[in-house]
């Protein structure tokens, strides 16, 4: 069977995270699609090097550093997408980080709000300031990344899987308030995935990964490709009834 495809000709896409892994291939499926994307990440050497290839390929792309831990520079890459692009139609708020697996008592502060702040709050500020713009505009879509982590709960995680399955009620509260505005709100839930993040646990918690591996039916780390295209359908007229959902996208680890 053929790849789907899509087209996003004339619409503009934001992405964040998307220097790396899930985020950098659902920029580059979007720009593949037509749209003008913004890449926003706080590492500026990787968006440096992933813009400077789309924008070789030909594609309109425009790269914002961003902490979204920060709401001002949040607002900011909303702002600049705007004013370079003219609107926004997609957001994939896909910036996320992990926190080191620690026993509930023992878990210092300073991870569970590092982690809530940009796993979190993170998403909370860049889907604020994009639904200030798809208001106005009265259309968009938005596609939150939670995980597998915000359906199910693994020992050793509470404060990251706190932030992931906050993320489900975020999504889920503001799709309710949104949907008779004409703007769509999604949360995609990865399983284990082939990325930068996940290359540095599996060297760094071998035997902790291999139980998770273990639990992925299918067999195999996900591809960041099966990612974009999910995003791309929950941002397409293909998914137009598609509201509130969780998207469990993890090779059937959830199925047991």
């Amino acid at each position: 069977m053929g790849k789907v495809t899509y087209d996003f000709s004339g619409k503009v896409a934001l992405v964040t995270g998307a220097a790396s892994g899930m985020g950098l291939a659902t920029a580059q499926a979007f720009a593949q699609a037509g749209a003008a994307v913004t890449l926003a990440d706080s590492n500026s050497e990787a968006l440096t090097a992933a813009v400077s290839a789309l924008t070789a390929s030909g594609h309109r792309v425009l790269p914002v550093v961003c902490d979204v831990s920060d709401e001002e520079q949040a607002s900011a890459m909303v702002q600049q997408t705007v004013s370079t692009f003219g609107r926004l139609d997609a957001a994939f708020n896909n910036a996320g980080i992990q926190a080191p697996p620690c026993d509930a008592a023992d878990e210092p502060v300073a991870n569970f709000d590092k982690v809530n702040a940009v796993n979190l709050r993170g998403v909370w500020a860049c889907m604020k300031h994009e639904l200030k713009q798809m208001r106005e505009q009265g259309t968009g879509a938005i596609v939150n990344c939670s995980s597998l982590g915000g359906l199910v709960g693994l020992p050793s995680r509470a404060a990251y899987h706190a932030s992931k399955h906050g993320v489900i009620g975020l999504t889920r509260s503001a799709a309710l308030e949104y949907a008779p505005r004409g703007i769509r709100i999604n949360a995609i839930c990865p399983g284990t995935f082939d990325t930068p993040m996940v290359s540095s646990m599996l060297a760094d918690q071998a035997e902790a990964m291999k139980e998770i591996l273990r639990e992925q039916p299918i067999g195999r780390l996900g591809r960041v490709e099966e990612i974009a295209d999910a995003v791309l359908w929950l941002c397409s007229s293909a998914s137009t009834f598609v509201i509130g959902h969780a998207l469990a996208i993890d090779g059937g680890f959830t199925a047991h």
